[in-house]
């Protein structure tokens, strides 16, 4: 164990580092070697495209598990460049969504188009504002955003399918917007004092027709009736939060396989 993870856990109340154990246990007992993941990209960068840290700890837990990832992302331009030293947007510039989110995959990256569900065990979005901006017009429209056609396209046929569908952060209100009746969480629906920044989301999840139900960051959801794995990170540990919520997909996968039998 490296000094960072043990300062880490020294920083967990005894509850959560309880949990943490317990998850990391199951997390290492855990292995899908073969099953193929689609991890689906909205750029680089938690601003204007993919959420980094998200999708690092999705590509680790994936790996260490023997599943196989795969990335894809639309081939559209950015809603917009932001400046992630100033926060600020980037006047006069325009970048190419697929170009961008070829970053985190090393060049290794698929035209979303291309994605065949029977290709694939899972999908996974990580969150970053590129979910609301790129992949979709949420940002922008709230309850009234347009989903990117292939994303709408990607989410039906997994769903169709009954494969598990792993939503990060911002990203449950694609499965609101395509997938009506559809029960999700992004975390709390008060901000608690800035606890929980972005708990607004939740009205508009509700005004979309979705459900929205109350989670912990350390809890994943699963939602047993559109086999869709449905997760909930923000601002909190990412070192709590992965483990966790990849057991969870780890676990989900297995039986997946397994009902195949």
């Amino acid at each position: 164990m490296s000094l960072r993870t043990m300062f880490a856990l020294r920083s967990l109340s005894r509850p959560a580092l309880l949990r943490y154990t317990a998850a990391a246990q199951f997390h290492a007992s855990s292995h899908c070697s073969g099953a193929k993941v689609a991890v689906v990209l909205s750029g680089c960068g938690v601003y204007d495209g993919t959420e980094i840290h998200e999708a690092s700890a999705i590509l680790v837990h994936l790996s260490r598990a023997g599943a196989e990832a795969q990335m894809f992302a639309p081939d559209v331009s950015q809603m917009h460049v932001i400046d992630h030293g100033k926060g600020q947007p980037v006047e006069n510039e325009s970048r190419n969504v697929l170009s961008e989110s070829a970053r985190i995959a090393r060049g290794n990256i698929t035209d979303l188009a291309k994605l065949n569900v029977s290709n694939h065990d899972a999908v996974i979005f990580p969150g970053g504002f590129g979910a609301a901006k790129n992949l979709s017009t949420f940002a922008v429209d709230g309850k009234d955003c347009k989903v990117n056609k292939e994303v709408e396209r990607v989410l039906k046929n997994f769903h169709n399918a009954g494969k598990p569908i792993g939503l990060c952060c911002i990203s449950p209100v694609l499965a609101a917007k395509v997938l009506p009746g559809v029960d999700v969480t992004v975390g709390h629906e008060e901000e608690e004092g800035g606890k929980w920044p972005y708990a607004g989301t939740t009205q508009a999840i509700t005004a979309l027709g979705a459900k929205h139900t109350v989670k912990e960051v350390t809890i994943s959801y699963l939602n047993s009736l559109f086999s869709s794995l449905l997760f909930s990170s923000l601002l909190f540990s990412s070192l709590l939060f992965s483990s966790l919520l990849f057991s969870s997909l780890l676990f989900s996968l297995k039986s997946l396989k397994k009902s195949e039998l």
